[in-house]
This record gives C-alpha cells, sequence and structure tokens, in this order.
C-alpha cells in the first residue's frame, strides 16, 4: 500500500478556485473581525487613561483602512467610543453628587468653620470643587471625543451619516448638561465645515438631496437645542443657515420641517421684541399649516389665528430703524437686511422696489382682512382689533381696552389658554405652547400711542391729569416714556409742561405740508364766506372772473410743461455737479493712491538695496574671516609637522593673501609627497599579489582533485544506506497488513452503521428544512398580500387626492375667470363714463370758448374811448409807462408853449409813445404789445416772487383786481 496515494479533490478546477476565493474572503473578514476587537480594546484604554490623541490617531488609521470595504465597523468603533466616553462622565457626575452627600454627617449640623475659611479664600462652594476635581475633566474629554470625531468623519462623502448622527449626539450632550459654550463652539465648528465644503465642491458635492436632507436635519435640530438652551443669537444664526441650504437645494424640505422651522422664529423674534417679523412669522406658520397640517383642529385654527392678530396689533406704528439715516450707505444696509429678512420668512422679494414697503403693518393688517381671521378669533379679540385699527374715539379708547387687556393678562398665564377660550393645542399643531399673556404690554404701548394720536387731532393742549384718566391700566410715567420715543422717531409732535401739569400738541413750527393745507382751507372758507355775504356778484366782475378761468385754463399746461422742464434741467445741473465733484474726488484719490503706492515702492526699494548691501558686507567679511582661519590651521599644522610656518616674514606681519599663499603652497607640497607615495604603494602591491597568485594555483588544483574523491565516497555509502532502510520499512508494512485484515469485516459493519444513522439525521433534518422553508414561504405570501392592499390603499388615496386637486384646479380656474370678465366689465364702464366726462368737459370748454369771444368782441368797440380816457387821466401814454414829476412838468412846459396846452398833450401822448424818464424814445406800440424782453423779465418775476398755484383758483389779490381785464398777458 502506497502511503502517499491521494483520493480526494475536486473533480473541476472552477471549483477549486470558487472554494479558494471563499476561503480568501472568510479570512479577511476573520481579519477584519480581529481589527475590530483591538480597536474596542484600545479605545477602552484610551478613555481609562484620558489618552484622546491616541483616540483620534487610531480612529483616523482605522478609517483609512475601513472607508473603502467596511463602514459598518468603523461606525460600531466610534459608537462605541462615545459611549464610553458618555458612561465616564455620566458615572463622574453621579460620583459627585454621592461624594457631596456622603461629606454630610449630620444633617443638622451647620457648616464647619475651616470649610466656611476655605469657601470665603477660594471664592467656591464646595459642589463647585468637586465638580472641577470630578466632573469636568471628563466632560472636556467627552466634548473632546466628539470634536475629534467630526473632524476625522468631515472629509468622506460616504461617512454623512455617521456625521450626522454624531452632531446629533454632541448637540444632545450640550442640552443634557447645559454646555452653552461647547455648543457655541460646536455650531462654529458645523458652520466652519460647510462652508469649506461648499468652497470645494468641486471634490464634495453637497447639493444631493440624500446629503442635503442630512444637512438639513442637522441644522433643525441644532435650532431646536438653540432655543432649549435659550441661545436666541446662535438660534437665529442657525435659521440663517437653514436659510442658506435652503438655498442650495432645488427642492422645499420637508412639511414638518417647515412648520418647526416658522414655529421657532416666532419664538426667537418674541423675545428680540421684533414683533413686526414676529407677526410675519405667524402669518406664515397660520397659511401653512392650515394648507398642509390636515390634522389640524378648529380649536388649533382659532388660537393660531388669534396669535397673528394679535402680533400684528402689537406692533408700534412707527419705524424705528429708518430714523435718523439719511445717507446712502445707511439705506443700502437697511434694504440688505429687510430683504434677508423677508427671504428668511418665505417671501421671494425683487430687489428694485421700494423695501420700506416689502414688511409693513399696513401689509399685515390687509392680510388680516383679505383672509378674514377676524372671523376666526373670539369676539373679544375681534373688537380689540376694531378698537386699534378703525373706530375714532380717543376718550373711551383706552377705558373699553382696558377689561379686553386684564382679560388676555389673566387668562394668559395659563399656558395654551386665549380669551374666551380653555382648550389647549392639540399634539397635531406644531406651536405646543401658547402663552397670549407676552402681548399685553405691546398691546398697551400700541393703544396708548393711538390714543396719543387721535388726541392730537382733537385737542391742542390738555392737563396731565385728565390723560392719566383716559389711560386707566398705565401710570403716567409709563406714558411720557411711550411719549419720549415717539416724538424721538417723529411720530408725534407733543410737549410735556411739569410746571404746569399740560401736555401740548402739535410742534412750534408747522410743516410745509401742514402750511399749505391750512391756507387752501382758508381760501376755501372765505371764497364760501363770500359767497354768502354776497350772494349775487355783477355781471362785469362774473365774466371778468371766467375770463380769468379760462385764461388760466388755457395756459396751465404751458405753464406746468414750462415748470418741470426747468425742474429737470436744475436736477440735470445738480447731478452733472455732483457726478464732476465725484470723478474730482476720484481721481484725486486715484492720484494720492499713485502717489503713496509710488512711495512705498520706493521705500521698499531702498531697504531691499540697504538690505542686499549689508547682507553682501556680511557675507565678504565672514568669507575673509573664514579663510584667515584656515590659513592661520593650515599653519599650525604645518608647524606641528615639524615644518616651518609663521605668521611674520622678515619681520612683517604677513596679511590674508600671503597667508593664504602660504598655506596654499604648503597643502601642494603635501599633496605631491602623499601622490609620490601612494604610487610606490600601489606599484609595491601589484608584485606582492602577483607573487602569491603565482604560488596558489597549484595548491588549489591539488585541493579540488581531493575533494571530488571525497564526495563520491560519500555518495555511494548514502546509497546504500537508503536501500536498507527502504527494504526494512517495505517488510514492517507487509505484516501490518497481515495483521489488520482479520478487521476488515467489522469496520464494514461499523461504517455501514454510522452512514444508516447519519442518513436518519439528515432526512430529519431535510423534513425539518422543508417544514421551515413552507412556513416562511407561506409568511412572504402573507405579507405580499398585505403589501398588495396597502399599494391599492395607497394609489386610491393618491388618486383621490388627485381628483380633488383637480376639482379645486377646475374651481380657481372658474374664479379666475369670472373675476376676470368682473374686471373687463368695470373697464369698459369705467371707460364709458371716461368717454362721458370728456364729451361733457369738452362741450363746457366750448362754451367758455364762445363766452371769451363774445366778451372780448364786445370788449373791442370802446377801447379808443378808454385809452384817451387813461391817457388823459395818467398823463402820459407809452404803456403806462412811469414818468418822473420833474421830466412830466418839463414836457407839459413845452407843450403849453407849442400853443397846444393841457389837452393837445394829452392828445398826442395818446397818440405817440411818450419818453421815458431817461430821456429816450421807444418805437412806436400798441399798449397791449410788449416787448418780449420786458415779458421775459416780468415772467422770471413772477416765478420768483409768486408760487405756482394749481387747479385754476380764482382769487385775484385787491392790487390786481382793476388791471384785470387788461393786459393779455396776466396770470391773475
Amino acid at each position: 500500500m502506497n502511503r502517499f496515494q491521494h483520493r480526494g479533490g475536486f473533480a473541476r478546477p472552477e471549483n477549486a478556485l470558487k472554494r479558494a476565493d471563499e476561503l480568501q474572503l472568510q479570512e479577511a473578514q476573520d481579519m477584519e473581525q480581529d481589527y475590530e476587537e483591538i480597536m474596542f480594546k484600545l479605545i477602552d484604554l484610551c478613555v481609562e487613561m484620558k489618552k484622546r490623541n491616541h483616540a483620534k490617531e487610531a480612529l483616523m488609521q482605522y478609517r483609512n483602512m475601513c472607508q473603502q470595504v467596511n463602514i459598518n465597523s468603523l461606525e460600531e468603533v466610534i459608537k462605541y467610543y462615545l459611549k464610553k466616553a458618555t458612561e465616564k462622565a455620566e458615572e463622574a457626575r453621579q460620583q459627585a453628587e454621592s461624594k457631596a452627600l456622603d461629606a454630610v454627617e449630620d444633617l443638622e449640623e451647620d457648616a464647619k468653620p475651616e470649610d466656611l475659611m476655605l469657601s470665603y479664600v477660594s471664592g467656591d462652594k464646595s459642589k463647585d470643587r468637586t465638580d472641577r476635581e470630578l466632573v469636568t475633566p471628563w466632560f472636556r474629554f467627552l466634548w473632546e471625543s466628539y470634536r475629534s470625531v467630526l473632524e476625522i468623519l468631515r472629509t468622506n462623502p460616504k461617512l454623512e451619516a455617521l456625521y450626522a448622527m454624531v452632531a446629533v449626539r454632541a448637540f444632545g450632550f450640550c442640552l443634557t448638561y447645559k454646555r452653552n459654550a461647547e455648543f457655541r463652539r460646536l455650531c462654529d465648528i458645523l458652520r466652519q465645515h460647510l462652508a469649506n465644503m461648499t468652497k470645494y465642491r468641486e471634490q464634495r458635492d453637497i447639493t444631493q438631496p440624500e446629503s442635503l436632507n442630512l444637512f438639513l436635519e442637522t441644522r433643525f435640530e441644532q435650532l431646536k437645542t438653540a432655543c432649549e438652551l435659550q441661545m436666541w443669537a446662535e438660534a437665529f444664526r442657525s435659521v440663517e443657515d437653514i436659510q442658506a441650504l435652503i438655498a442650495l437645494g432645488k427642492r422645499q424640505p420637508k412639511q414638518q420641517m417647515m412648520a418647526t422651522y416658522y414655529s421657532r422664529l416666532t419664538q426667537i423674534f418674541a423675545v428680540s421684541q421684533s414683533y413686526l417679523y414676529h407677526a410675519y412669522a405667524w402669518l406664515k406658520l397660520f397659511n401653512f399649516s392650515r394648507s398642509y397640517n390636515k390634522n389640524l383642529t378648529g380649536s388649533d385654527t382659532q388660537m393660531m389665528a388669534t396669535s397673528v392678530v394679535l402680533a400684528t396689533l402689537s406692533i408700534v406704528p412707527y419705524d424705528r430703524q429708518l430714523f435718523g439715516r439719511v445717507d446712502e450707505p445707511s439705506h443700502e444696509q437697511e434694504k440688505e437686511r429687510t430683504i434677508r429678512m423677508a427671504n428668511i420668512l418665505g417671501f421671494s422679494v425683487d430687489k428694485r422696489m421700494d423695501y420700506r414697503s416689502i414688511l409693513t403693518r399696513s401689509a399685515l393688517v390687509s392680510s388680516i382682512n383679505s383672509m378674514n381671521l377676524l372671523s376666526l378669533v373670539p369676539a373679544e379679540v375681534r373688537a380689540a382689533y376694531e378698537l386699534l385699527t378703525s373706530e375714532f374715539n380717543p376718550l373711551e379708547l383706552c377705558k373699553k381696552l382696558d377689561p379686553l387687556l386684564a382679560s388676555l393678562e389673566v387668562r394668559g398665564a395659563a399656558r395654551g389658554c386665549v380669551v374666551g377660550i380653555s382648550s389647549p393645542m392639540s399634539a397635531a399643531s406644531p406651536v405646543k405652547d401658547l402663552a397670549m399673556g407676552q402681548y399685553v404690554a405691546s398691546l398697551k404701548r400700541a393703544a396708548v400711542l393711538r390714543a396719543l394720536k387721535q388726541l392730537s387731532e382733537v385737542y391742542s393742549t390738555m392737563t396731565i391729569a385728565e390723560l392719566a384718566k383716559l389711560v386707566p391700566f398705565m401710570p403716567f410715567g409709563d406714558v411720557e416714556a411711550v411719549v419720549v420715543d415717539a416724538v424721538k422717531y417723529d411720530y408725534l409732535q407733543m410737549r410735556v409742561d411739569h410746571r404746569n401739569g399740560t401736555l401740548h400738541f402739535g410742534s412750534q413750527q408747522l410743516e410745509s405740508d401742514k402750511v399749505r393745507a391750512h391756507l387752501s382751507l382758508l381760501a376755501k372758507r372765505l371764497a364760501k364766506a363770500a359767497a354768502m355775504t354776497d350772494p349775487a356778484p355783477a355781471p362785469a366782475a362774473e365774466q371778468q372772473r371766467a375770463a380769468v378761468l379760462a385764461l388760466c385754463r388755457d395756459n396751465i399746461g404751458k405753464e406746468h410743461s414750462r415748470l418741470l422742464a426747468r425742474k429737470q434741467v436744475i436736477e440735470k445741473r445738480k447731478e452733472q455737479a455732483e457726478a464732476a465733484m465725484l470723478e474730482a474726488e476720484r481721481e484725486e484719490e486715484r492720484k494720492r493712491v499713485a502717489a503713496a503706492r509710488e512711495q512705498e515702492m520706493l521705500e521698499d526699494r531702498r531697504r531691499r538695496e540697504e538690505a542686499a548691501r549689508r547682507e553682501k558686507e556680511r557675507l565678504e567679511r565672514e568669507l575673509e574671516e573664514q579663510e584667515m582661519e584656515e590659513a592661520r590651521q593650515l599653519l599650525e599644522q604645518t608647524r606641528r609637522k615639524g615644518k616651518p610656518g609663521a605668521l611674520v616674514k622678515d619681520g612683517d606681519k604677513l596679511d590674508r593673501k600671503a597667508l593664504m599663499q602660504e598655506a596654499l603652497s604648503e597643502r601642494l607640497k603635501e599633496a605631491q609627497e602623499l601622490e609620490r607615495k601612494l604610487a610606490r604603494l600601489a606599484k609595491n602591491m601589484d608584485h606582492l599579489e602577483r607573487a602569491r597568485r603565482e604560488e596558489e594555483a597549484p595548491l588549489l588544483e591539488a585541493a579540488y582533485q581531493a575533494r571530488l574523491t571525497d564526495d563520491k565516497t560519500f555518495h555511494e555509502q548514502q546509497q546504500l544506506q537508503q536501500a536498507e532502510a527502504h527494504k526494512l520499512a517495505w517488510e514492517v508494512d507487509i505484516q501490518e497488513k497481515r495483521r489488520l485484515e482479520r478487521m476488515t469485516e467489522d469496520k464494514s459493519g461499523f461504517a455501514a452503521l454510522i452512514i444508516s444513522r447519519r442518513a436518519e439525521e439528515f432526512e430529519g433534518l431535510r423534513k425539518q428544512r422543508e417544514r421551515l422553508l413552507a412556513e416562511r414561504r407561506a409568511q412572504r405570501k402573507i405579507k405580499r398580500e398585505i403589501d398588495r392592499r396597502q399599494e391599492f390603499v395607497k394609489r386610491s388615496r393618491a388618486q383621490v387626492e388627485a381628483k380633488i386637486a383637480e376639482i379645486e384646479e377646475q374651481r380657481r380656474v372658474a374664479e379666475e375667470e369670472r373675476k376676470k370678465a368682473e374686471r373687463e366689465e368695470q373697464r369698459r364702464k369705467a371707460e364709458e363714463a371716461a368717454a362721458k366726462q370728456r364729451a361733457r368737459e369738452e362741450e363746457i370748454e366750448r362754451k367758455l370758448r364762445e363766452e371769451k369771444e363774445a366778451i372780448l368782441s364786445g370788449r373791442a368797440g370802446p377801447a379808443a374811448p378808454a385809452a384817451a380816457t387813461s391817457a388823459g387821466g395818467g398823463g402820459g401814454g407809452g404803456g403806462n409807462r412811469f414818468i418822473p414829476p420833474a421830466l412830466r412838468k418839463k414836457m407839459e412846459a413845452e407843450a403849453a408853449a407849442a400853443g397846444g396846452g393841457a389837452p393837445a398833450a394829452a392828445a398826442a401822448a395818446a397818440a405817440a409813445p411818450a419818453a421815458d424818464w431817461r430821456g429816450e424814445r421807444p418805437a412806436a406800440a400798441a399798449p397791449a404789445a410788449r416787448p418780449a424782453a420786458e415779458e421775459d423779465r416780468r415772467e422770471e418775476r413772477r416765478d420768483r416772487d409768486e408760487p405756482p398755484r394749481s387747479g385754476g383758483s380764482g382769487y385775484v389779490p385787491p392790487s390786481r383786481r382793476g388791471t384785470a381785464g387788461s393786459g393779455g398777458g396776466s396770470r391773475w
């Protein structure tokens, strides 16, 4: 029997290869399992010894090893690490509490004197010292562990889920142990990590839906933790982070997330007392919840609508942000801030629109009215809304509002209760806690401001005692603070006179708008009084007034166009002047910057040249010193060798060149001597080696032949010994075979017994396996049936919702079509009314024009007698030109000497233009036709001295009433 016969093996090569792969995979799994156990042990040691840096380095190496093949193992190791660190921190805290309790031996005994002295000297209590000794080190270790793990996981996209999990656990650590400083640092770390990811986006795309969703969930958890820790500044920064992440994505987050987002915004703005943004946040939360939260109850809707109304009423009616900001940078900053807040609140804003109209109290009031929120709130809140928005009742406003505010303050102390409602919020509401009492103080302030505004329109003076009676819910000191704030921001014009105990409404100087209003009101009332005193005016005056009105109506368009053109020219000149000034300033700034840059470059060049010069001198000096030192060392070596060498030659001290020359010559001599010695030594070595090889050759040949003979003899002996041993082993095997042949039948029976028993066991296991497979098939069948039914229900529900949405869309389209038709009908009616109005106006203008023409044609006949009468009465012609008395007497004397007398002078003056007071005689012209230059001067004087009048006012000053009909260019 051959011992080396092999009867097992694989029949096919591919099976052998498959088996080899399985064994290799099993070996790799076993190796990974071993590495994981090693990491667990290493983590235990690092936590026990507080070696955070060692643990961090080990985790980084294990991450590099596992991040491509086995992420789950790394996750388990990190979870184990954080778990052990958390257990140690919690154990230290419990130990500190038990130690503080064990330190008190007698509960009725006071503190010991030595403890009191120690607390006074150190300033710490016993608990603080215990925490610093036991708890703080482990808390610091746990915090550093979180930081290290986040730093390790931030670079690999495959570890995003693990990174988010660790961040959430870190938030839990900060919330559990009230670690505000660590929470702030944690937020900064996460913010820095996200900024780096965004900066290097080509390496890692964070806009993928899965990645972005993980980051959003982390930031929402951060916002929740910040609100629960009451770190409102960090909460607002978290809101900005969420808004930035939403801007990166292509779709909005989940509805539950957005509801939480707006509910947290209401808390943040309520704490900061930004009631405008607080009201907008409530409005967005109300609209969002009513649109998407189908489980919202009627009570929840009523409570949220009440919050919207009360938050809107709490807004002060003036804007503190815009006060005193007149420069352009301040307006730009305010615009950017307003647009940023609008984006945070979920409003899409066009940057070209006026930022002061984006988020306003009036817009909120309009939204409340358009959405009909007042029908959802209790009657008391509706009454308060009417008092603070529409009613004009300054004497009773605060008195009527006082019981409503008192009821709100009492019921608001209970959480989740509002006026007239005592049911709490349901579980479906995104807000679990509503404290309406927070609006009481702001509502009182708004009521006082509205009452004072209405009083300022009715009264000019009021006593302080009377005002205190009108405001029963606020002392006068608080009212005075409200007044000061409102006057500061130019909402009210009031003065408080404590000496006389009075209040004075209105400013000391009336504004231009108020002056204009007072003047127009005075003119209307005077015209009305004149009509009442003289109801039947003379026909001539009425005709004169109609002519003036017609003339004003004809010229008002030209005057308006001329004034607009003049204003545009002035504005254009101002802009050109400002642009020229700005360009000059820019040019001067550029020259200054260029001169400073050139001076800096020259100074820099001078410094570099000076530094280079000093460096060159230093190097030269060091080189000379080094050469001198080398020369001295060479000469010293020469003297030590017994050769002559000195620093002085012929009584003179050698300089650097002489020393170097001397040293180089000595070195050259030494090198030549050394080269001659080496040549002689090499020649001797060559002769010696050749002689040795000649003598060695026959000895090596003899040794080789002897070695061959010995090897042949040894080989023959080994062959004989191996043959004898093989024969002995064969004989032993033959004897063993003969001895075992008698047990062949027993072996066959035993083998058959074993095989039959194994066959029975195999059959039992096979039946058990078939039974298990049948049970699993049945379970899978039941599960498939359940899944099919659930899928059917889901599909049916989706179809129903789609049908409802389609019906709603059809209803909305129909409603829009109806509204559009109504608008078209209204527009058509308005156009028809406008056409009729234009026709009536054209008819009136035609009639006035005909009347004017009739008046002018009626007055053309007696024009010559009137002119003669005017010339005879005035003593001069030339269009009522002024003539000095001396010149007038001279003209009369000349006329008398000529024999014409006064009538002849008057006729001459009427017939020809008179000389003016300068002795010059202008060209003859009609009295009504003025020169163009004089007309322009009179127009400019009127533009300068007289304010423009709009609306065709019929008022004529007394000084011009006599000449209203003469001089066709008169404006009056």
